[in-house]
């Protein structure tokens, strides 16, 4: 057995105190904060579409409108396109009012993409209206929006 060191904390002392410190680390109360956004919805969109005029059609977005958890909600977009040469979906973006990245996610397509449906799960931090714009062949872009009510919100910091 090795003698005891004077200077520093023996090895039972440190394994006695190990559980405690363990966990007065894992019941600390974390204080969640929502996260700040990074720009605003019309400034997204408007980085998105420069000053093009936005139309409303063409553009169906499905999501449930009584979301019990916002960690992971479903949504699906479909532009009526015949996604041909002559006529396709560019861009699909998708667009939030109250998460801290308002851009949720930008999709490229091409016309040889087969339909123009984009199937995802996003994460929503609030009761909030959503967004979505496409962008077609001929530069001309097309909108609509959908509101979700959730009851369990996501994207908090803590």
């Amino acid at each position: 057995m090795s003698p005891h060191n004077p200077q520093g904390p023996s090895r039972r002392r440190i394994l006695a105190l190990g559980p405690g410190a363990a966990a007065a680390v894992v019941l600390r109360p974390v204080a969640a904060k929502a996260a700040t956004r990074t720009e605003s919805t019309a400034e997204a969109i408007r980085r998105f579409a420069g000053a093009a005029e936005i139309r409303p059609g063409r553009v169906h977005l499905d999501l449930p409108p009584l979301v019990e958890n916002g960690n992971a909600v479903t949504i699906t977009v479909t532009v009526d396109s015949p996604m041909t040469e002559e006529d396709h979906v560019r861009r699909i973006a998708v667009f939030n009012d109250k998460n801290p990245q308002p851009n949720v996610i930008t999709v490229y397509l091409g016309s040889r993409g087969g339909r123009a449906v984009l199937t995802t799960r996003i994460r929503l931090a609030d009761t909030q209206r959503i967004t979505a714009i496409a962008e077609t062949s001929d530069g001309r872009y097309w909108s609509t929006t959908a509101d979700a009510i959730v009851t369990l919100a996501a994207c908090l910091e803590g």
